[in-house]
């Protein structure tokens, strides 16, 4: 006859020896306790890391184990999942024998596996990254490809733009020939403009001479009468 409390006693002291940083009884009767799995560190020290807890059935280990887990980092809700479908697997081939330490080594090799994929998910993301910014290099280098819709889409958008340019000069144009002033309101504005000629020379230090000589009496200019002249024709001068 099977000495079932004495199997799980012997399991138990072993476990204790095995696992001395992680292991914790909860109860006597029944027999509980937990054992924290951890796994190893990833590229950047990281880990993965869940709690078990076991208690023991009164006909273990020809029953299963009840286990759960308590606690976890790090883990998503799919690594959850696929932990608790591994140690019902585990469970249940290993029937007739004591399994505590068979369930927490399949399940640290599954922690190792997931800290391996997070590094491995990682790389991919970079790659991706890396894809999509070559990718976009090469677009901005290469440019997009003409088709005849996107040109069209572009000969509006470019036409408009040099319609809205040309009716700004326009508008500035026509606004300025209608602050430009005349002449004449120039010199309504400044009566002085009549003398500024004069002035600008005085200020300048020259002054205007006008030599009297050179001015004659209209009597004393020798000037010939057109009948006087011997080639005088009135008639060819109707010719011309």
């Amino acid at each position: 006859m099977t000495d079932y409390s004495e199997e799980q006693r012997n399991e138990r002291e072993a476990l204790e020896s095995i696992y001395p940083d992680s292991f914790t009884v909860l109860s006597e009767k029944p027999t509980t306790f937990t054992i924290t799995v951890t796994s190893e560190a990833g590229e950047n020290d990281e880990t993965v890391q869940t709690t078990l807890k076991f208690t023991y059935r009164e006909k273990y280990p020809d029953e299963a184990p009840l286990y759960e887990i308590v606690s976890q980092e790090n883990l998503d809700e799919n690594d959850v999942t696929d932990i608790i479908k591994l140690l019902e697997q585990q469970a249940e081939e290993n029937l007739g024998m004591v399994m505590i330490f068979t369930l927490v080594s399949a399940v640290q090799e599954k922690l190792n596996e997931i800290v391996d994929q997070i590094k491995t998910r990682r790389e991919e993301e970079k790659k991706q990254k890396e894809r999509e910014a070559e990718e976009e290099e090469k677009q901005r280098f290469h440019g997009t490809p003409v088709t005849i819709e996107n040109f069209l889409n572009w000969k509006a958008k470019f036409d408009a733009e040099l319609l809205e340019i040309k009716r700004k000069k326009m508008k500035e144009e026509e606004q300025a020939g209608k602050n430009k002033l005349s002449g004449k309101q120039l010199f309504e504005m400044d009566h002085n403009l009549d003398t500024s000629d004069i002035q600008f020379l005085e200020e300048a230090g020259n002054s205007v001479e006008v030599d009297e000589s050179l001015f004659q009496e209209m009597d004393d200019l020798e000037l010939e009468d057109e009948e006087d002249d011997p080639d005088y024709n009135p008639v060819n001068l109707d010719s011309d």
